[in-house]
């Protein structure tokens, strides 16, 4: 059987939809490879606005550099994403993940599960300017992933997010690990294309952000200089 991942890298990307409510060009598609067929997302480059504090690259780059942070910092908890060639041209190509319907985002995204709490040191390491309570995509086999990470990695501290319950946390001992790991990867830059990806100001703010939580051993406290929720928060 022919794994999700060759499906999505060699497949043929059929637009079959659009949401709507996003803000750049987001496309629902199925990606058929030897006769297997997966359902994607499919963002390409020439569909996005163009944002005033975010100069460098483009979103589709920042949506992949987010899935290798999860990937290599043993988060996991992007989707399978990369940067191909589609329809409209170049853009990011990420999994479609079916949600549990039966989960309340409205109740579930405050709670003090274990997955939001890695989900918050996720952004906290990406500098996610956006996490919304519609980015969480809770599986009914109890896995938990996130969506939309294409404003992320500003060299500047810009964390907005709905997930605040453990700001000042103390780290625990498996956090601070896994963070030490990553740190030594992005020191030898040894994380694949990450450095093609995002500017060289935002690689070492970076491997800043990780050494200054390895240093303080908690959880970020919101900014009093930005916004601190994502609005709207849905």
């Amino acid at each position: 059987m022919i794994g999700s991942e060759e499906v999505l890298s060699q497949g043929e990307i059929i637009v079959t939809g659009r949401l709507i409510d996003a803000s750049n060009a987001t496309l629902l598609a199925d990606c058929i490879y030897k006769e297997e067929k997966i359902k994607c997302i499919y963002k390409p480059i020439a569909g996005e606005r163009p944002l005033w504090d975010f100069p460098d690259g483009n979103l589709a780059q920042r949506e992949y550099a987010a899935y290798l942070i999860s990937k290599h910092g043993n988060f996991h908890l992007v989707p399978f994403t990369i940067l191909r060639d589609g329809p409209f041209g170049p853009g990011m190509v990420q999994q479609w993940i079916e949600i549990d319907e039966s989960i309340d985002l409205a109740s579930f995204f405050s709670t003090d599960d274990a997955q939001l709490r890695k989900m918050a040191l996720f952004d906290a390491v990406i500098n996610n300017t956006d996490r919304k309570i519609g980015h969480l995509l809770p599986r009914s086999d109890g896995e938990l992933f996130g969506c939309d990470h294409g404003v992320t990695f500003h060299h500047e501290f810009k964390l907005r997010t709905v997930l605040w319950q453990w700001a000042g946390d103390a780290l625990t001992r498996d956090e601070e690990e896994s963070l030490k790991d990553l740190s030594a990867n992005l020191a030898a830059r040894k994380i694949e294309n990450l450095t093609s990806l995002i500017s060289e100001i935002e690689y070492l703010a970076l491997i800043n952000r990780v050494d200054d939580l390895l240093k303080t051993r908690i959880f970020p406290m919101p900014s009093q200089d930005w916004p601190a929720i994502p609005w709207p928060a849905f």
